[in-house]
Formats: structure tokens, sequence, C-alpha cells
């Protein structure tokens, strides 16, 4: 019965009991929405900028329960505040990938201000992301607002050490 079952469900060995497909026309499901696989398959912005750098911005963020890790940087023009570029490293599954890969493809070019404001419903909405991956969006919002949290601590101690050094020289 198992055995009938399986075969049944995977479209196998039914050949008695229907006309064979062609294979080229045998459609199987699709658990992802297209967009998910294709940001799978084809992620943007994958690699890492030196976090030492003045205008980087780091967010590492992770979910225990599910073994996730994302790092998502951005590069900040400190003249205009405008976000000059972004990039990722994900270790977790396609959905998580994906979130990551259109975080950084939204936050490029965009203020500050503005960045903080991208909701992980968003980016479950825009993927269709199934409720039990929507932890997959929330890891990518959190990673934004941590980037931007990190470049504005690093700013301000370089505004300190200006300040400082401003003080020592007067």
């Amino acid at each position: 019965m198992l055995r009938y079952a399986t075969k049944r469900i995977l479209g196998l060995g039914l050949a008695e009991t229907r006309s064979p497909a062609p294979a080229v026309t045998r459609i199987l499901p699709r658990f992802y929405h297209e967009r998910v696989v294709d940001h799978y398959n084809n992620p943007r912005n994958v690699g890492a900028f030196d976090k030492n750098d003045p205008t980087v911005g780091t967010g590492l963020v992770g979910a225990p329960a599910c073994g996730d890790v994302m790092k998502l940087q951005i590069k900040v023009d400190e003249e205009t505040g405008k976000i000059t570029d972004a990039c990722f490293k994900t270790f977790g599954c396609g959905s998580a990938i994906a979130s990551s890969s259109v975080a950084t493809e939204w936050v490029k070019g965009k203020q500050m201000e503005e960045v903080v404001t991208i909701k992980n419903t968003e980016i479950a909405k825009h993927l269709s992301l199934p409720p039990v991956k929507l932890h997959c969006s929330m890891l990518a919002e959190d990673a934004i607002k941590a980037a931007v949290k990190d470049y504005e601590a690093k700013r301000g101690t370089k505004a300190l050490e200006t300040n400082n050094k401003a003080a020592e020289v007067a």
C-alpha cells in the first residue's frame, strides 16, 4: 500500500492505470515561488566588504530555531547618507538566501532612514513565502537594521575621535 501511494505521488510505475506521458510534458509541483527559486539560483550581491572600512555597516543575525545565519553589509556614501552598495553571505535554506538577496537589492540607492522602514512582511509578500518560512524574511529585516546600527556606531565613534582630536589641538 505504501509503495503504491509513493509511486502514485511521484507519478512512477502507473503505466498500467494511465497512458504514459512524455517526460517533457510531465510537470512536478513547485514548492517555492518562482522569485524564491530565481534569487536562490541566481543570488544577487553575494560577497563581503571590509568590516573595518568606516563606510561599511555589518549586520550579523541568526535564527537558533533553524540554524540560518545571515550577514548583510551596506556601503554608505558619507556625504549623502545614501547606500551605494550592499552584499550578503547567508548560511541557510533557499528562503533565507532569497530574502537576503532581495534585501540587498532593495537597500541599494536608498537613504539610511528609508531602509530601516523595510518590513519583513514586504519581503515575504514579494517572495510569496509560506508562513513556516516567515522567519527568513524577519532575519533579512533584522540584518538591515543591524547593518545600519553598526554603521551609525562606527560613525559615532569616528565623530567622537574627531572631537577629541580637535579638543587636544585647541
